[in-house]
């Protein structure tokens, strides 16, 4: 078999959700594209180091794993992030995969799961069913990572197709801030809040910054302001129709 498919994540160090979202991204493509070998790559070198100190497990760069698909004969690479933006993260893979234009005779490189209007709108149909029924009185918050690239506004975009919706996103590091989403929820007269990861994987963030009783998570943060909180801790990954918007950009590059 002389054709592969790449998938690339940021990686997570919880192994429970790596299974369910990650693992479970890969093998939707994997039932999709029965011909095409499916390998795996992570961007982040911190999850990379902790998971082969924890679990004695080697996870690939994209560099390398182009490197092992070279030795072994492919011919044909297409590389698929689970990337939420078009941000740093989703740049590393850039970098990385040019260095290997002349070592295929085919290498292209899929989109991130917002890059069209149309993405935004299938994500915002995704949202609204999952997290937009819950009453009158409630609100979803969902917590975007956020970045410092200049594709952070992905999030304000999202956030802006969402108003007036039962379902806000905010970021725990850029904007919108927290406390900006609050002050809605207090003009919408909402008293019931639920909190969820606008992340691929309901890992670091989402366990400590999102849902623990920690003074600086967002569960203590509306907790403290009188809102009844739920938490759902789900990676978007888990959803198959998510794992079907990251098929449909890997299908658009291979026909």
């Amino acid at each position: 078999m002389t054709k592969a498919i790449l998938v690339v994540s940021f990686g997570t160090t919880y192994p429970e959700t790596r299974k369910k979202t990650i693992e479970a991204c890969e093998l939707a493509i994997q039932r999709r594209f029965t011909g095409y070998q499916v390998y795996r790559a992570f961007t982040s070198t911190i999850v990379m180091r902790r998971i082969k100190e924890n679990e004695n497990l080697i996870v690939p760069t994209v560099k390398e794993a182009l490197e092992q698909m070279s030795a072994r004969g492919i011919r044909e690479v297409y590389i698929q992030p689970l990337h939420i933006i078009l941000g740093a993260e989703y740049e590393k893979i850039v970098t990385q995969a040019k260095e290997f234009t002349a070592a295929f005779d085919v290498l292209k490189i899929g989109k991130p799961l917002l890059n069209s209007q149309e993405d935004y709108e299938k994500v915002r149909a995704v949202l609204l069913e999952k997290y937009g029924q819950f009453g009158e009185k409630s609100a979803t918050v969902l917590m975007g990572h956020g970045s410092q690239h200049y594709a952070f506004t992905a999030y304000a975009a999202m956030d802006h197709m969402l108003a007036g919706s039962p379902v806000r996103l905010g970021c725990v590091e850029s904007y919108p801030p927290i406390d900006m989403i609050e002050a809605q929820l207090q003009k919408d007269a909402i008293t019931d809040v639920h909190l969820a990861p606008f992340m691929l994987v309901a890992g670091d963030h989402a366990t400590n910054d999102l849902v623990s009783e920690a003074d600086d998570s967002w569960y203590t943060y509306f907790a403290s302001r009188g809102y009844q909180v739920s938490s759902h801790l789900i990676g978007l990954g888990e959803y198959a129709e998510i794992q079907e918007l990251y098929i449909e950009h890997l299908e658009e590059i291979i026909q």
